[in-house]
């Protein structure tokens, strides 16, 4: 068995738009999309992974931390993660955030990611989650390219995110 991470990641999408007419009822539905990304263990080719972090944090008002995508975060058993590249980068805010918990790219050793300039970032709604997923992976560059942050949106009350990451500890 080599050692790595396994995965599943699937996305369905089923939609319909019905309207109103004089002579019934039109509706259009879309075809269902459907997308499935294998993980298998390994480091040698896309679609493989090596490397898991996952944690529940919290951020007090107005707070933000810098996660430092190679050589300080650690695994479930207490390796310490050193990414050359990430292909999955999942955060839940808390339903009971008041504040959104943003996701950016710092302007100074920033991670580049799925992000196209220094500064951009999505924003994760109390209840809500982003997906950001990639085969092939996102190069870790350390040292100058590795700091993914995280911010509380708000100045008067704390937030409580999940983030799980996966990666690979060679580029592919």
């Amino acid at each position: 068995m080599v050692a790595g991470v396994t995965a599943s990641i699937e996305l369905r999408i089923k939609a319909a738009l019905t309207g109103t007419n004089d002579l019934g009822t039109p509706k259009m539905t879309v075809n269902p999309i459907e997308e499935i990304l294998q993980i298998v263990a390994g480091t040698d080719a896309v679609n493989k992974c090596d490397l898991l972090f996952s944690d529940t944090r919290t951020l007090s008002a107005s707070a933000n931390e810098d996660l430092d995508l190679a050589g300080v975060l650690a695994s479930a058993f207490g390796a310490t993660i050193t990414a050359a590249e990430i292909v999955l980068i999942y955060v839940k805010a808390a339903a009971g955030n008041t504040n959104n918990v943003n996701i950016t790219r710092p302007t100074s050793n920033g991670f580049i990611g799925p992000f196209l300039a220094a500064g951009d970032g999505v924003a994760v709604k109390p209840g809500e989650y982003q997906l950001l997923a990639s085969k092939s992976g996102w190069a870790v560059t350390a040292s100058t390219g590795d700091l993914l942050n995280v911010a509380n949106s708000g100045g008067t009350t704390g937030v409580t995110y999940d983030i799980l990451i996966l990666g690979r500890t060679v580029a592919a």
